[in-house]
Order: C-alpha cells, then structure tokens, then sequence
C-alpha cells in the first residue's frame, strides 16, 4: 500500500498569493461566473468599491478611506466585522481537531450553545441546528405541519423568510414569487388583522401563523398587542406561532428577542440565524417547544426524519457559544437598546425640517426611514418624475450619495419602496451616530435645494428605469 506524500511547498495552496494575482479581477470573474446582474447593477450605481479589510463597523477601501457600515450584511455583523472573542473561539476550535461530523455520536458544542441559547428563550425546549435563516424557517414550516397535521401556513403582507422553496411559499413580495410556482398552497394575512387571522384559522386546516415582529422590508412593526392576540387565537384553533427573529433577533431591536417587547407572547417555533455566525459561520436555529420536537422525532425509526449535513458543526457552534458571551459580557443588547434611542431620536427630529421626510420608525438598531411625497411644487414635480419611472428611486437617491460622498453604506428597505433600513452592527456608538446623522443631513439639504449632483443622478436612475422595462 502506498502512502500520500506530501505536495512540494512550491505547489501547495496559498491563498494570500492567489488573492494578491487574482483579486484585481473580483467584478469580472462575478460578471463571468457568478450572477453577472450584480456587478452591472453596481457599476450602475456607483458601489463598485474595493474594500480591502474591514474591522468592527468599518470597511477600508483601496486608498485607506474608512466607510461606515449601516447595513451589517443585512444584519448578520451583529458584532461588526472581526470580533477578537469570536475570532480566538474559531482558531481555537480549530487547533482542537475535534473529531466534528461523525454522524454517530454526540459531541458537546451543539448541546452546550443549545443550552446557552435556550436561557435567552425560557418558554422554549430544544433546537435543532441549520445553516441558514431560509433554513431556519423551513424547519418551523415542517414541523408546524406534522405536529399539527394540517397543510396550510399563513404568512404576511410584504413578508420576508427567505428564498427557498418552502420559505418562498411564505414570502410577502411577488417580485420574489413571480416564475416560481407552484408554491406551497399557503395564504397571506395583513399585519395586525386579528380578523382576517380569524377567517383563515376558522377553516380548520391551519397549521401556524408565522411572522416577523418587526418586518424587514419597510420596517413595518407589528400593532401593540398584535402578537399576544394572534397567540390566542391561534391557540383557540390548535394552530401555532411562528416567530421569524432571523434579523430582529439577538439584540437589533433591543431586546433579546423583538417578541419580547410584548408581555405574554411565547411563540411555539422562533427561528434565528443571521447574527448567531458572527459574521463568520452559516447558522441557523429553530427554537420549539418540547412537544413539538418529541411529536416530530417520535421513535428511533424517525431519528434522522429532519436533519442537515452540515448542522451543529464544530466551527458554527464554536461562534455561536463566542457571540452570545460577548452579547452577555459586553451588555450588547442594551447597547443596542440605548444607541438606537439616540439615533431615532436624532433622526425623528429632522422630520419637520424636510418636506421628503416623512416618517422615521423601528426598534433598537432595526430604522426605517420614509420618504414622501413633498408639498412644493418644484419639488413634487421632481418627485413625481421619479415615482412614474420606479417608486423607489428617491430612496435610491439618497443612499448613492451617502456611500460616495459621505463613505456611509446603507440600502433600501426592499425593491418598490421608499425607505432606507438602517441595521448597523450593534456595537455602534454615539460617534457613528453622529457621522450618520450629520451625512444624511447634508444629503437632504442637497436635495431639498432642488439642484446638483442628487437630481442629475435622479435623472440617470429614470433613464436606467425605463430602459429596464
């Protein structure tokens, strides 16, 4: 039998040298490989910066100008960008050499982040580990459905919980929906309609309700009360709750949970994900009751009835253990609590002030900001011009200038709409909130002057609108 040698030192894998020839060609090798509509629509927009490193809620380009990141990769840098205690636990974990992903044996790390987790949800029993929110959401949708026996999940007007298939079937926006039916034979309810709700579970076939307490795209909170009412009535028809906290979970809105601002609710399912990798690991969890979980695995014949190849591996659990110690030690969540305060706070102030502005609203570090329609006639006819193009292009105005002149990364809050989310990693402070607030009114005087470089961009975007048509 033969014995593997090792390759020459010359020939083994390198990834400082292969970044150093090859990472020139990042926006090419995307276009010719990847989703090629991505870098054409940064190109377009003028995102299509070189970052070279990033570290806590900044991102440092090519010419070392640091950029502030409002957008948190849509909420999974919970702990900005190279937190130094996850960072240790994943070398750690991997200088163990665990022996991780048998398949046939129990190691501690999943057991001990479960545990850890659980603290954080005292209604809730067991978890079972994904990789994803998606994935995260898909395991709610099956278990809701054996556990109850029924077929059908209601969802929300202008949801999100994700992209595939299953989770699509309970996704809000058409744009996601369009080309890929048939879906799953699921029914949309309006936010804070108990009787809507009502109708629905009265059918009998209703299997759960799930929902985000805030919604990501708009920003749009839940009615006080809502979800402590839906509880009960779900409870009335033996169905249950499902509570997607994949971005308002761990702390963005101020509160371990976003459910949690409501005294009562304790959800059946809570899904979470996103800010649980830190920044490094997928990971995703589905939190339930013990019931649920015993109903679903109800003997050794059904062991491996739900499973994931890559659940509960030692790197994910490693960093999900790291991130809910730093959110213990550093007192994150009520960091996030009072920081987000203070920049809503700052920010609703200015609401008055411009006539474009027309709301400012959210929880924590979770902020919607709205733009309207404006009341004088110079400005509305501008207004008009865009929203005949796209609706959303004013919003799209207004986040273009904050990245190339003030070096602030943020998005919209969801295609067709005018409203910018800020979800920024939760270890801001009162410095980043005062660069924010200081760019984004700089910007709004700019627009509100009804000249320079935000309308003739304006303009760009309409042109880019009605050529995409």
């Amino acid at each position: 039998m033969t014995t593997l040698e090792p390759a020459p030192e010359s020939e083994q894998f390198d990834l400082g040298a292969l970044l150093a020839e090859r990472g020139a060609e990042r926006y090419e090798l995307h276009a010719r490989y990847l989703n090629h509509q991505l870098p054409r629509m940064l190109h377009t927009i003028g995102f299509d910066k070189v970052y070279e490193r990033a570290e806590g809620a900044y991102f440092w380009d090519t010419d070392g100008a640091d950029h502030l990141d409002m957008l948190a990769g849509f909420g999974v840098m919970g702990l900005g960008r190279h937190h130094p205690v996850v960072r240790k636990a994943l070398h750690d974990v991997l200088d163990a050499g665990l022996a991780d992903l048998t398949r046939f044996d129990c190691q501690p790390l999943p057991g001990l982040l479960a545990e850890r987790l659980l603290t954080h949800s005292p209604h809730l029993d067991r978890v079972f580990f994904g990789n994803s929110g998606t994935e995260a959401v898909e395991t709610a949708l099956k278990f809701a459905r054996y556990a109850t026996g029924r077929p059908r999940v209601l969802y929300c007007e202008h949801a999100f919980h994700g992209l595939t298939t299953g989770s699509l079937s309970v996704n809000g926006e058409d744009g996601f929906r369009d080309g890929f039916a048939p879906l799953l034979p699921d029914t949309a309810v309006p936010l804070g309609d108990l009787d809507a709700l009502e109708r629905e579970a009265r059918k009998g076939d209703v299997a759960a309700l799930v929902v985000e307490p805030i919604q990501g795209k708009g920003v749009y909170e839940a009615p006080p009360g809502y979800l402590r009412a839906a509880q009960e009535l779900l409870h009335r028809h033996k169905a249950l709750l499902i509570v997607d906290e994949v971005q308002t979970g761990l702390g963005r809105t101020g509160d371990f949970y976003a459910y949690q601002h409501e005294d009562g609710v304790e959800p059946d399912l809570v899904c979470v994900a996103k800010a649980l990798s830190g920044g490094y690991v997928p990971v995703g969890a589905t939190l339930g009751k013990d019931w649920i979980f015993k109903k679903v695995y109800s003997s050794m014949d059904r062991v491996l009835v739900h499973s994931a190849s890559f659940g509960s591996n030692a790197q994910a659990m490693a960093a999900g253990l790291a991130v809910l110690s730093v959110m213990e030690n550093e007192r994150i969540v009520a960091h996030a609590r009072a920081t987000g305060e203070l920049l809503k706070s700052r920010l609703t102030a200015l609401v008055d002030k411009y006539e474009l502005l027309s709301d400012v609203r959210g929880r924590g570090l979770m902020i919607g900001i709205e733009f309207g329609r404006p009341s004088s006639l110079k400005l509305r006819g501008r207004w008009t011009m865009l929203q005949a193009a796209r609706k959303g292009l004013f919003a799209q105005m207004v986040v273009v200038p904050l990245l190339r002149r003030h070096r602030i990364l943020t998005q919209v809050s969801g295609d067709h709409l005018e409203v910018i989310k800020l979800i920024p990693p939760l270890i801001i402070g009162e410095r980043e909130v005062d660069r924010f607030v200081s760019a984004f009114t700089e910007v709004m005087d700019d627009a509100h002057s009804g000249g320079g470089l935000m309308w003739d961009f304006g303009r760009t975007l309409v042109k880019q609108a009605v050529a995409n048509r």
